[in-house]
C-alpha cells in the first residue's frame, strides 16, 4: 500500500472537492465555495473598480462562470487564485462593454495588512476611509497588485499566475505600488 502525499492545506483540498461537486451540479457546494471566497474576491474587485455596486455585479458574474467552468479546473493554481483570475477577466470584460471604472465612495471592509515598515506605521494612523482614498489615488495596476497580495492573501507565485506575469515582475510591481502608497501619505497629512 502506498500513501500519496497530501496536496495543499485541508481547506484547499476541500475547495478542490467543492469544485468537483459543482462540476456535477451540486448547488450547495457552490454556496459553500461562495461563502468561503466571496469576501476576498469582492475586496479585490472593489480595489479594481472603486465601485462597490459594480463589483458586486462582477462577483455574481464570476460565480456564474465558476458554476459553468468548475469541470475545467485543472488544479494548477489554488482555487482562490483561479476564482480571482476569473473575477479579473469578468471585470475587464465588463469595463470594456459597459463603462470605465468610476471613483465611488465605498470603503473596503478589510484594510490591507502591509508588512511592517514606514507604510505600515502611516496606515496604522489612518482610518479605513482614508486608506481607501489613498489606494484610489494609485494606478489601477498598483491597486490590483496590492489587492491580490495583501487584500487577497495570495502568494507571489499565485499572484503571478493570476496576472499571467513572471514572479519577478510581481515583486517589482509590488515594490512600486508600496512606494507609491507611501508617497501619497504626505499628501494626506500622514508623513512617516
Amino acid at each position: 500500500m502506498t500513501i500519496e502525499p497530501s496536496r495543499g492545506e485541508p481547506a484547499e483540498r476541500d475547495d478542490h472537492d467543492l469544485l468537483r461537486a459543482i462540476g456535477r451540479g451540486d448547488r450547495s457546494a457552490l454556496v459553500t465555495l461562495y461563502e468561503r471566497h466571496a469576501r476576498v474576491v469582492l475586496s479585490h474587485l472593489v480595489l479594481l473598480t472603486a465601485d462597490h455596486g459594480f463589483s458586486e455585479e462582477i462577483l455574481q458574474d464570476t460565480m456564474l462562470a465558476v458554476w459553468r467552468g468548475a469541470g475545467r479546473f485543472r488544479g494548477e493554481a489554488s482555487v482562490r487564485s483561479w476564482i480571482i483570475a476569473i473575477a479579473r477577466r469578468q471585470c475587464r470584460d465588463r469595463q470594456r462593454r459597459k463603462r470605465p471604472a468610476t471613483v465611488g465612495q465605498e470603503v473596503l471592509a478589510d484594510r490591507p495588512s502591509l508588512e511592517p515598515g514606514p507604510e505600515q506605521r502611516a496606515l496604522d494612523r489612518m482610518s479605513a476611509g482614508t486608506v481607501m482614498e489613498a489606494i484610489k489615488g494609485l494606478t489601477p495596476q498598483h491597486r490590483e497588485i496590492l489587492g491580490l497580495v495583501f487584500g487577497g492573501g495570495l502568494s507571489l507565485g499565485e499572484t503571478a499566475q493570476v496576472l499571467e506575469i513572471p514572479v519577478g515582475t510581481v515583486k517589482s510591481r509590488l515594490s512600486a505600488a508600496r512606494a507609491a502608497l507611501v508617497r501619497s501619505m504626505p499628501e494626506k497629512g500622514y508623513a512617516s
